[in-house]
């Protein structure tokens, strides 16, 4: 069984910056991923990066903005938010994946989720 704990997340105006974290437990994992799901709307894919790795990819929209990272000493996953925009506003969710590809992009190739944190961007 894995253990999540998601944290971070909160209010800022455009411009600002936020951090999310993710800490897992329990098993070995691969890819590692956020995503996002704004009122209204299905959730979407954000950044992913490989457990064991460098690999990394980014939705186009955030690209130059989001960069997500991982400390495999603790296990945990982060993601740095700069230059938000209000769009972005959404609840955020951490995910991994035990199935062995480095990166993924599809919510049906993760196994574990976060609780999801609310990220609010005001203009």
């Amino acid at each position: 069984q894995v253990q999540v704990e998601e944290s971070g997340g909160g209010s800022v105006q455009a411009g600002g910056a936020l951090q999310l974290s993710c800490k897992f437990s329990g098993r070995t994992l691969f890819a590692m991923g956020w995503f996002r799901q704004a009122p209204g709307k299905e959730r979407e894919f954000v950044a992913s990066i490989a457990w064991f790795g460098s690999r990394t990819t980014y939705t186009d929209s955030v690209k130059g903005r989001f960069t997500i990272s991982r400390d495999n000493d603790v296990n945990t996953l982060y993601l740095q938010m700069r230059n938000l925009q209000p769009e972005d506003t959404a609840v955020y969710y951490c995910a991994a994946s035990g199935r062995g590809a480095p990166v993924a992009t599809r919510d049906s190739e993760y196994d574990y989720w976060g609780q999801g944190t609310q990220v609010t961007v005001s203009s």
